[in-house]
């Protein structure tokens, strides 16, 4: 996949469920060169004649109180120009600081063409926001345990706990532990399963067929993979003998008082104060076409809240695991989801810094060596999301909005803090993301135009000599069909059919859907010497990592 300087290539539309931490790195790159660069810095303060103090985790707190209410003064106008901007139809926005709820407004509609507005308690979906929240359960309920306690901690092979779970290698399939999947470095490939998960198929199928995934190097490479991540969560939920959505209750949402908080698309749904998600139809108008049920990747990505309930959670965040008064979850085990596991982002620029991934954050360093942590969430069908936090400033902000993502919620964020350090924002961060969003969005379109065969096309064979049943390891079954129409492709455990367009020869097209949908993608048709029947077919858009041909039965 093509991207803006600084990205890493990605499969089909990989922003439904993608932390987004190259885009930052490209968004910064593309202007300034290096993370977190004040462009007008500050000059260096004399040395101090006191004896000297150890070095503290963080260095002392840079923005005052002014500064964070100077960039809260302008987060009304910023909010309602950027949705005026982008047509985008719902945003809820939240600040905190030193523990304090600073702004908290719901703007806009929960469903284009309804009176109902947006308030600090509408239920958004969250998108990939679901992890550094999936990370806080985990932190929680592994706060602790060694190798000899009941449960899995940070390090537990996974295997123990998942029955059946393996990868392509053995050896990595006995030692992948928790953090590895959670912090994408098993070497499993970018967005691996999500797919799978367009097709129809479910948790345990999708965890199942993961070993059939080639691999990257183990613990030495960054690949962004939802259902990695939802396996090294799963496993300690099993090990403690609860679902997942128990687990998240019993050890946040319940003593948070995160009461509209759920890990669960039904809960969702029945929420009587929801936005439903949103995409742009062909004239720009912004529709409520799409339901997007996340449950297969809960922990990666099925988490709906408010505005208010993420306040919560974003006091306990900046508190070391406190609310009001009591202490919620061990300081220590939080403290472990905010450090560097992995480089995501290696620096492009001499100036530049290098992006780490922890555990459901990405996490970075600026230039004044402050911790800053931040995550997004997008889903294609209609959600976008953000959080940004600067630990040591004990400032963070949260961004959800009910749209495909465009832009907004992370240059609400980007805008907030450049106007917190710098008195106002350095550049256009909606322009940028907005440009970063769409080459994205054109990424994984197939090269070839489909609409447009060539002048000197083949015929095809007689429709028989295609249809029949294929199978395949990794995607399962795939049926060709006829229908009133030509060739039909059902692919799926309950059978999504593809209408098959003729293209050239034994080459057939059709229109992708789902989250990952790349427009129209290739069919082709493979026959022996002299056969009368096919003896494969490859599907261009499922051949990514080599998985995507199905063979005769």
């Amino acid at each position: 996949m093509h991207a803006a300087k600084g990205l890493r290539p990605r499969r089909g539309r990989p922003l439904a469920a993608s932390g987004l931490a190259a885009l930052l790195f490209a968004a910064t790159a593309l202007t300034s060169g290096a993370v977190g660069q004040d462009p007008s810095p500050s000059p260096t303060p004399p040395p101090s004649r006191a004896v000297p103090k150890p070095p503290s985790d963080q260095p002392p707190p840079l923005l005052t109180r002014a500064d964070v209410d100077r960039a809260v003064a302008r987060l009304d106008g910023v909010v309602r120009g950027m949705m005026k901007q982008t047509g985008v139809p719902g945003v809820a926005v939240g600040v905190v600081h030193e523990d304090r709820v600073l702004y908290l407004k719901g703007f806009g509609q929960r469903h284009v063409g309804e009176p109902a507005a947006v308030d600090p308690d509408t239920v958004f979906q969250l998108a990939s926001l679901s992890k550094p929240i999936g990370s806080t359960v985990v932190a929680g309920a592994v706060a602790g345990k060694d190798a000899d306690d009941r449960g899995a901690g940070w390090d537990e092979p996974v295997a123990r706990h998942l029955p059946g779970f393996a990868l392509k290698d053995p050896w990595v399939s006995g030692h992948v532990t928790v953090t590895d999947l959670m912090s994408h470095r098993s070497g499993l490939p970018d967005h691996a399963g999500d797919l799978l998960e367009d097709l129809g198929y479910d948790q345990a199928y999708i965890l199942g067929r993961l070993r059939e995934e080639p691999l990257a190097p183990f613990r030495a490479s960054y690949a962004y993979t939802n259902f990695g991540f939802t396996a090294g969560a799963e496993a300690v939920a099993r090990a403690e003998g609860v679902s997942w959505q128990k687990l998240a209750e019993d050890t946040l949402f319940r003593p948070a008082g995160m009461d509209s908080t759920s890990t669960t698309f039904a809960d969702y749904e029945k929420a009587a104060n929801k936005a439903v998600a949103h995409v742009p139809g062909p004239d720009g108008t912004w529709q409520a076409k799409y339901v997007r049920n996340a449950d297969a990747q809960a922990p990666a990505g099925g988490v709906s809240s408010t505005a208010a309930d993420m306040m919560r959670w974003l006091r306990l965040q900046l508190a070391g695991g406190r609310l009001d008064g009591r202490q919620l979850i061990d300081a220590a085990s939080l403290r472990h989801t905010h450090l560097p596991e992995i480089v995501s982002q290696p620096p492009t620029a001499p100036a530049g810094r290098t992006g780490f991934y922890g555990l459901g954050w990405n996490v970075n360093y600026d230039n004044q060596a402050r911790l800053r942590l931040s995550h997004s969430g997008a889903f294609e069908l209609g959600a976008n999301t953000n959080v940004t936090m600067l630990p040591g400033e004990r400032l963070g902000i949260v961004v959800l909005t009910n749209g495909k993502p465009v832009g907004l919620a992370d240059a609400v964020a980007e805008d907030f803090f450049d106007t917190a350090q710098y008195g106002k924002p350095t550049r256009d961060w909606l322009a940028l993301f907005a440009a970063l969003y769409t080459e994205m969005d054109d990424a994984g379109v197939s090269p070839t135009d489909y609409a447009e065969p060539p002048a000197a096309a083949k015929a095809a064979r007689p429709d028989g000599a295609y249809t029949g049943t294929y199978g395949n390891a990794y995607y399962g079954k795939a049926v060709v069909t006829t229908g009133p129409d030509g060739l039909v492709l059902e692919l799926g455990p309950e059978p999504k059919r593809f209408p098959l367009r003729h293209y050239d020869g034994d080459t057939f097209s059709f229109e992708t859907t789902g989250e990952n949908a790349v427009g129209p993608t290739g069919v082709t048709f493979s026959f022996g010497e002299g056969g009368t029947a096919a003896r494969t077919l490859r599907v261009e858009y499922l051949d990514e990592t080599g998985l995507g041909t199905f063979t005769r039965r």
